[in-house]
């Protein structure tokens, strides 16, 4: 019997996962149990392995996740950065809000990030964003205002970042953490070949504590196979609604066009913003011409 440990796995690739525990990291093996039960240790999970005398490493087990994302493979997320430009591209207020909901779903804490603020005014985003009860930031990559003010949202829990294409993740992840470039860069001459040809997931330790996952040839996280929100759990995915639920005429109260909805009157008073009640809407439409067998297959 080997020394058991509890780590955290930072990568799985050619069939070894490599588990953080303390200040060592071990290349594990998982146990044919795993194949056989259809299941996978992926970065951010909690596992126990067995460590033998020849320091070869097992998977023993695999902790409860409080979270899971399909694509990218990412278990136990703290915080997703939610990242948009404030201009080119253009931002969509919908895929924002889409992406907030489906991370609020699965219980990871969404941050806003509103870059490229040197191009252009930021007052409407601000007046949408600023009061729904999520942390808001507004960055300039180019002159670095506002990198400072993020920096600390980073430190002591396991992070990712999403966006579209163009609204300048990777420059800001740079700036960020400079470490992260130095070691994607080593990471890419080792294989030999480009940064974005990789598949794995891959989790870097920060300086200050907790780890930043590295998604290499994901643009943004696949929204449609994280969104298995059913149309009456939305509601709960808009941290503003929060106030006003239950106090509805109906109990089952869609917040679209029934009497008395304390949610559109909060709407009419201001203290819900036009722009989200509508996305709310939209995807409520969305969510309710899924079928039942449709969203278990994403869960």
């Amino acid at each position: 019997m080997g020394e058991m440990k509890e780590g955290l796995v930072i990568k799985g690739i050619g069939g070894f996962y490599y588990v953080q525990c303390g200040d060592v990291l071990h290349a594990c093996r998982a146990r044919g149990k795993f194949r056989k039960d259809k299941i996978s240790p992926y970065a951010g999970d909690r596992v126990r392995i067995e460590v033998d005398a020849n320091d070869e490493g097992y998977v023993q087990e695999i902790l409860p996740r409080k979270n899971f994302l399909v694509r990218p493979p990412l278990a136990n997320l703290d915080k997703l950065f939610v990242v948009s430009s404030v201009c080119d591209p253009q931002p969509s207020t919908l895929i924002i809000d889409k992406t907030i909901a489906a991370a609020e779903l699965k219980g990871i804490e969404p941050v806003l990030v509103f870059t490229k603020t040197d191009l252009s005014d930021t007052t409407e985003l601000k007046d949408i964003y600023g009061s729904i009860g999520i942390r808001c930031y507004f960055v300039s990559s180019a002159d670095g205002v506002g990198v400072d003010d993020l920096r600390p949202e980073l430190t002591g829990c396991i992070s990712a970042f999403t966006g579209n294409s163009g609204v300048g993740k990777s420059t800001l992840l740079n700036l960020l953490v400079p470490e992260l470039e130095l070691a994607t860069g080593e990471t890419s001459k080792k294989l030999g070949r480009g940064r974005h040809t990789t598949r794995h997931v891959e989790l870097f330790a920060l300086p200050n504590g907790g780890y930043v996952a590295d998604t290499p040839g994901f643009g943004s996280f696949d929204i449609e196979q994280m969104e298995s929100i059913r149309p009456a759990e939305l509601q709960y995915c808009f941290p503003e609604f929060e106030p006003y639920l239950g106090a509805c005429r109906f109990t089952d109260c869609t917040h679209r066009n029934e009497p008395d909805c304390a949610v559109n009157a909060a709407a009419d008073e201001g203290a819900i913003h036009p722009s989200r009640l509508d996305s709310y809407r939209r995807l409520w439409e969305q969510a309710n011409r899924k079928k039942d067998w449709e969203v278990r297959q994403t869960e």
